[in-house]
């Protein structure tokens, strides 16, 4: 229940909610925050500022304040890899460790079908390769009913965390660049730089490159070798389309990889390979990944880092949003491809 008290005879409650202050030209912010326990020092800036009324606060039973219920509504959607802020006019973020960012987006949805109760997230699968704010909650009124907190809690219970990070494990990653041209060293090799800086954000480190010309044998050779030597994952540059010299697709298959997919419904990225040796990831890569700062290199390899293993219909899907819009400045991953 919430009451009104006249500002002179307010000494000593707690305010209820943020009063802003306004000076034209120099400054808009908050004179007072919630909670805020008033003193006798605080009527004049209060009569200053146009009040001469503060509503206060009761609650009844079976009540929450809203700074409550937000606590509790992030304390129990938040997983592995996620703090959260402190409070601000009523509502909590939740910043992510580096990672791959997990939604658990049907319990989401539900959380946010119950009335009055607000948690809002980035899209699930996003790459984090530093801290930053990746969801936030609230709820609407001042004042709810503590049972539809409670829905919320048993709905995390139920499913587990709502926002949480899977860490980028440290792998080894062997790259085999293809193609006659940079063997013989007629050109130099820009796929190589590339790679390194793109594993190195994501935890991982290139352990050795090979450079192999369009003989699939060879190539199929340099992948089985790298894997002996240690590798985690095998990354195979070129050759990826569909002209007859371009045979690093046949190569992966030669190795006796199970392919998961050749070809995935994402522009950049078509003419992408990603199969499993024993367990080790093999992924051909096209062209496309040297020239954008986008392509299907991180939609799909940075979930191979956290530890998913991509199936085929996951790959389908991103045909949905996997048309990149080309934008003067690029803001991947805070746009809609591969969303």
């Amino acid at each position: 229940m919430m009451k009104t008290v006249p500002v002179q005879d307010s000494i000593g409650n707690v305010l209820c909610h943020d009063m802003t202050r306004i000076v034209p030209g120099e400054y808009k912010g908050p004179a007072f925050k919630k909670g805020h326990i008033i003193t006798p020092e605080d009527i004049p800036v209060l009569l200053e500022i146009g009040k001469e009324h503060v509503y206060i606060l009761t609650l009844e039973d079976g009540q929450l304040h809203e700074n409550d219920a937000a606590r509790r509504i992030a304390k129990a959607a938040a997983g592995p890899g996620i703090t959260l802020t402190d409070i601000s006019e009523g509502r909590i973020n939740m910043v992510a460790s580096p990672g791959l960012l997990c939604i658990n987006v049907e319990a989401l949805n539900r959380i946010n079908c119950i009335d009055e109760v607000v948690l809002a997230t980035l899209h699930n699968g996003i790459q984090i390769t530093e801290s930053r704010e990746v969801a936030g909650t609230r709820v609407v009124p001042l004042v709810i009913d503590e049972s539809k907190i409670e829905q919320v809690e048993e709905i995390c219970r139920e499913c587990g965390p709502i926002v949480s990070v899977k860490p980028f494990r440290n792998l080894k990653v062997g790259l085999i660049t293809t193609g006659s041209e940079v063997y013989h060293g007629r050109i130099k090799d820009k796929f190589g730089p590339v790679i390194r800086k793109k594993f190195s954000k994501l935890n991982s480190e290139v352990i050795g490159q090979t450079f192999v010309s369009d003989d699939p044998d060879m190539t199929s050779t340099a992948i089985l070798k790298a894997i002996d030597d240690g590798a985690q994952m095998v990354v195979v540059t070129g050759g990826m389309s569909v002209d007859p010299d371009d045979q690093t697709p046949a190569s992966i298959r030669a190795t006796g990889a199970e392919i998961v997919t050749y070809g995935s419904p994402t522009f950049p990225g078509v003419m992408f390979m990603i199969g499993y040796l024993n367990g080790v990831p093999i992924v051909g890569l096209p062209g496309c990944v040297m020239y954008y700062r986008a392509s299907i290199f991180d939609l799909i390899v940075p979930r191979i880092v956290a530890g998913e293993r991509p199936t085929r219909m996951e790959i389908a899907e991103l045909g949905h949003g996997g048309f990149c819009a080309g934008c003067d400045t690029c803001r991947y991953p805070l746009c809609s491809f591969g969303k």
